[in-house]
């Protein structure tokens, strides 16, 4: 489920980015998508490629990881996010739900931390 009031347009630095066509409230939950798992000796393969930069770590030991579908590996980070990932581990699917308001025309960010306001340095950003 992706609400069609989302679309993937250029990013300012950053590529290409989730933006919002009309507001979004607080609250709301703006995509849920399916992921395909992959286990930590396929996971040692992907992070050799392209992909190491859009898959998540998975699981309760974070050792296997997830292609996600949708437009999950599109949304850009921020520290100062306004928006939110929850994973399902049951049911294969990762959800964004909004945790701050968002005006039409908004890029819509998510922290690559797992958490809205962890501030700790991403591997990109780390060295």
């Amino acid at each position: 489920m992706i609400l069609p009031i989302l679309t993937i347009a250029p990013s300012d630095q950053r590529g290409r980015g989730v933006f919002a066509t009309e507001s979004i409230a607080v609250g709301t939950t703006i995509e849920i998508s399916p992921v395909l798992v992959v286990n930590p000796e396929e996971r040692a393969h992907l992070e050799k490629t392209v992909l190491y930069d859009y898959i998540f770590e998975w699981g309760d030991d974070l050792l296997s990881a997830c292609v996600a579908l949708g437009y999950l590996s599109i949304y850009n980070h921020s520290y100062a996010a306004n928006c939110v990932y929850e994973m399902d581990f049951d049911n294969a699917t990762i959800s964004i739900t909004t945790v701050k308001p968002v005006a039409a025309g908004d890029e819509l960010f998510i922290n690559y931390n797992a958490e809205p306001d962890n501030t700790k340095p991403i591997w990109f950003e780390a060295t």
